[in-house]
């Protein structure tokens, strides 16, 4: 599929201009489109002050980009591992023409690589497996696995985009009352996603349904992507939003100024734990202790029935200048020890649904996730 209005790039992955230009209307954010030989990327570690595209020409700086934080969020992930897949197929096939042996290793050396950028969203993985089973196949010619690559990883863009449609229909049926008001953490929006968005296609969904609906977004510390997209996202669209430090949720749950909890997720165990950006188990915490409900959003893929619990979900450590300070401004001592864990995993008793692209789940979540896959 070719991606309307996309940047001319150069294939070094730096950045283009023309991203503000392609990002006319909600459904035209993308933070990850194919271009016949090229992906393009929302620069996300740029957002909100500039809006510049990088086009990537291999899987080498695909998976930079992975690792650096141009595109992130667990769906978008697993588009774009995808789409890294395409870039590998085609590259093997310029290199290794009439010598499946050799196209066979180069494309396993780049799954490989793709599949060790980011550990914990599911996402990633499952797309890689989704292209697993093409490109072993004995019964196809490099040619025609670098065609069927490229098409699978089309498809699972587009699949996205409707799964996130979805998610926001099931959701907005939740989220009641005459005036709701709704606390997000992190970016569970379009730039997470192939676009609308799972924890935002709720929120926008709803919102379509009540122009009463208003948005708290916290901040999301250490890399504020609530500050820095969450807001970005709502503003641009008119919906009503007030930006929050993460420690202030308590004190809004409080004095009654919340009504639901909406949260993405990049892997949910067979029994409903959930792993999302660090700060959402407190997030749950204060939720449960004031009776509002927590909800989870997120496509059925990024559902890991082969663990049993949270306790499986591996969690990863990122680097320590992300805590020391931010945009190159250090605020912590040198020397100083840091711990940096990127997600933390909420227990399913704090949460009163999953909802899914083919339904919303409710506890017990073992039962209705099964019923569902």
């Amino acid at each position: 599929m070719a991606a309307a209005g996309a940047a001319e790039g150069t294939g070094s992955g730096a950045p283009a201009d023309g991203g503000a230009a392609r990002l006319a209307a909600v459904d035209n954010i993308r933070p990850v489109l194919w271009s016949d030989g090229a992906v393009v990327f929302i620069d996300q570690r740029r957002l909100p002050l500039q809006e510049v595209d990088v086009v990537c020409t291999t899987w080498e700086e695909v998976a930079e980009a992975i690792c650096n934080m141009t595109v992130r969020g667990a769906p978008a992930l697993g588009v774009t591992a995808g789409m890294g897949m395409a870039l590998a197929t085609r590259a093997a096939m310029a290199d290794g023409v009439g010598d499946p042996a050799r196209f066979h290793a180069a494309v396993q050396s780049a799954s490989k690589a793709l599949f060790a950028t980011r550990p914990t969203a599911v996402n990633l993985p499952w797309a890689l497996r989704e292209m697993e089973r093409i490109w072993t196949r004995t019964d196809l010619s490099p040619a025609e696995i670098t065609k069927a690559i490229e098409k699978r990883a089309v498809q699972i863009f587009e699949d996205d985009l409707a799964s996130c449609h979805a998610i926001g229909e099931y959701g907005a049926d939740l989220i009641t009352g005459e005036e709701p008001v709704v606390l997000t953490h992190c970016n569970a929006g379009a730039l997470a996603t192939a676009g609308y968005g799972t924890a935002l296609g709720v929120i926008r969904s709803a919102y379509a349904r009540n122009p009463k609906l208003r948005v708290f977004a916290d901040e999301t510390r250490p890399l504020l992507q609530g500050a820095r997209l969450t807001a970005w996202e709502l503003v641009r669209e008119g919906i009503p939003v007030e930006l929050i430090t993460d420690n202030m949720s308590g004190y809004f749950m409080k004095k009654g100024l919340i009504t639901h909890v909406v949260v993405g997720a990049d892997r949910i165990a067979a029994n409903g734990d959930t792993a999302n950006k660090i700060g959402t188990y407190m997030v749950s915490v204060l939720a449960r202790e004031h009776g509002i409900p927590f909800y989870v959003a997120a496509p059925f893929s990024t559902i890991d029935l082969s663990l049993p619990n949270g306790d499986a979900i591996p969690i990863e450590e990122r680097a320590e200048t992300e805590v020391t300070g931010f945009g190159g401004v250090r605020w912590a001592p040198w020397n100083v020890k840091v711990r940096n864990p990127a997600f933390d995993v909420t227990p399913n008793a704090n949460i009163a649904g999953i909802i899914t692209d083919r339904g919303v789940a409710k506890p017990p979540f073992k039962a209705s996730l099964e019923a569902l896959s």
